[in-house]
């Protein structure tokens, strides 16, 4: 379980994160969605242990930053960062030692077959296009096969194929009881089975829902989107029965 509790993430006199609080429970999904420069990547970078905040994140009851729970949690930034004199299979390499991996091979063949990255072992970093970097930056994120993932904007500059395989993979991980978080601006990237949504506004969590409230309200999360970061009853623009 991973418990976030009155976070705030100050940069000079800018609030980027004010007073969060939510909980991931075990072999779950969320969703966190929020516009652009809601908080999303800052309470994610917090929880990764990236930056200073005031109040208190914990994994599994530890400390975020212990090296107990940094084996649990694993992260997929939004922007790849790789070595450009490093070729796509020594990237992947340098992951499975750092981490200190066993019998990784079959598991680092596994997701260069299943992104398309197979025939670019060679390639080096800088000569990658901007989508093969974002497909290289998901392997070396799902190598080590984290309890707890967090992936910021895991679908920006994926091809179709590459879309249809995270999804297909973040649900095999689901299924197996991974805890998962996943932080994005748009909504229809996020039509898979989830289990909770946490929307972020202005720094501050506006809602936190199950899938089941949604449904029982007989919305979607669209209309929940914007019914809380605009103020915009959706079913009721559109002439549906507007819910007291």
């Amino acid at each position: 379980m991973l418990e976030v509790k009155n976070v705030t993430k100050r940069y000079g006199k800018n609030v980027a994160c004010d007073d969060v609080s939510f909980t991931l429970d075990d072999g779950s999904l969320t969703v966190l969605l929020g516009p652009n420069g809601a908080g999303k990547s800052t309470i994610i970078k917090s929880i990764i242990g990236f930056l200073k905040y005031s109040g208190e994140i914990t994994v599994n009851g530890l400390n975020n930053k212990s090296v107990e729970a940094r084996k649990v949690l694993g992260y997929i930034p939004e922007m790849p960062s790789l070595y450009p004199t490093l070729t796509v299979i020594e990237h992947m390499e340098f992951i499975a030692r750092a981490y200190k991996l066993t019998d990784y091979k079959d598991r680092i063949n596994m997701l260069l077959e299943r992104f398309e990255l197979d025939d670019k072992r060679k390639k080096f970093g800088d000569e990658l296009s901007k989508g093969m970097q974002q497909k290289l930056n998901l392997c070396l994120g799902l190598l080590p096969d984290p309890d707890m993932l967090l992936l910021d904007e895991p679908l920006l500059g994926l091809d179709p194929h590459a879309i249809k395989e995270l999804k297909n993979y973040i649900e095999e991980m689901r299924r197996s009881g991974k805890t998962l978080l996943i932080s994005t601006h748009i909504i229809d990237s996020v039509d898979m089975l989830w289990d909770r949504t946490l929307i972020m506004q202005n720094g501050k969590i506006r809602a936190n829902v199950t899938r089941d409230e949604v449904d029982g309200r007989g919305r979607t999360l669209e209309d929940l989107f914007f019914e809380v970061t605009e103020g915009v009853d959706k079913q009721a623009v559109s002439g549906g029965e507007n819910e007291a």
